[in-house]
């Protein structure tokens, strides 16, 4: 076995394997990783994806890829065929990591690297990122089934506040309103965009305009307003991972507000659309740490499918 850059090879060498991390996601977490998977394709055509590409007889069977951000490194994606191999798998995707945590770790001006491997559980390849330094942060996958849970009527909004669908005009409040809504939370530890307007304005780009979190769905996103003063206090944002699953990429309210509902509210404003469309699942991510909003999910009705972890190094 060879660990090479993934820069030598096209989209023809790739494409198998995509082919069946495609059906992995499916499987584990009902999400369609075709568009993701083509954009990858696209960026290995133009021999601009960084990454390692484990080979075998001439052959790619695991790779990782990691994007540059500013002074930011992100590890996208980590995938090893298994082949009823498991130990040498784990062994390969040790390998792959710890190339891409030592390159990132040296290339000039990175101070910062992040990862979260939603299709690997928690622990399972914690080892490179935590001798290397990284802090790991829990996170728990939840799923909610539409059909299970009949549709009760909208929680009622507190007078002061007016709840109306997302709009592309609300792209600078929604930015402060994450940093607000984050300051000197654990998520902002796990993603430092939320640190900064800058930051957050960058988040919510890659939610609405690029596919990485499924194609944005704007008709099942919301925003809550606090009437008297016109201050933007809640945001929802959801995404079309599938044909009938939606998932929840973003949902924050200001600390001030935390106690009148409105997460509830805006869940339920949600949920009501996608079903309307035809929708059987919503799922999202969640950090075990946050154990107010987990209770909140759980309510509601979202279930616990997994636990992956995210990690982080500051240099």
């Amino acid at each position: 076995m060879e660990i090479l850059d993934l820069r030598h090879f096209s989209s023809a060498d790739l494409r198998p394997l995509l082919e069946e991390e495609i059906a992995v996601w499916g499987r584990l977490l009902s999400w369609d990783y075709a568009t993701s998977a083509e954009m990858i394709l696209r960026y290995m055509d133009a021999k601009i994806l960084p990454g390692y590409a484990a080979i075998e007889r001439g052959s790619i069977f695991g790779y990782s890829f990691f994007v540059y951000e500013q002074n930011k490194g992100v590890i996208g994606d980590l995938f090893v065929r298994d082949g009823g191999r498991g130990p040498e798998r784990h062994e390969v995707e040790e390998r792959l990591l710890s190339h891409v945590i030592e390159t990132l770790q040296q290339s000039p001006g990175i101070h910062r690297v992040e990862a979260q491997l939603l299709a690997h559980n928690t622990g399972e390849v914690s080892r490179p990122f935590l001798q290397q330094g990284f802090s790991r942060h829990p996170r728990v996958f939840m799923n909610f089934e539409i059909g299970k849970h009949p549709q009760a009527s909208q929680p009622a909004l507190p007078p002061e506040f007016e709840i109306r669908p997302w709009s592309e005009q609300e792209y600078q409040s929604a930015a402060a309103l994450i940093t607000a809504a984050y300051r000197g939370h654990v998520d902002s530890e796990i993603n430092d965009q939320y640190r900064s307007l800058g930051g957050s304005l960058r988040f919510l780009n890659n939610i609405v305009r690029f596919p990485g979190c499924g194609a944005f769905d704007p008709r099942a996103s919301f925003v809550v307003f606090q009437q008297r003063t016109r201050t933007l206090a809640g945001l929802i944002l959801c995404s079309q991972v599938r044909p009938d699953v939606g998932h929840i990429t973003q949902v924050c309210v200001l600390p001030e507000y935390r106690s009148a509902g409105l997460g509830e509210t805006m869940l339920a404003a949600s949920t009501k659309n996608l079903s309307e469309r035809g929708f059987r699942f919503i799922s999202l991510t969640v950090t075990e740490a946050n154990d107010r909003a987990i209770a909140l999910y759980k309510r509601i009705g979202f279930k616990s499918t997994r636990v992956f972890d995210a990690f982080v190094w500051e240099g």
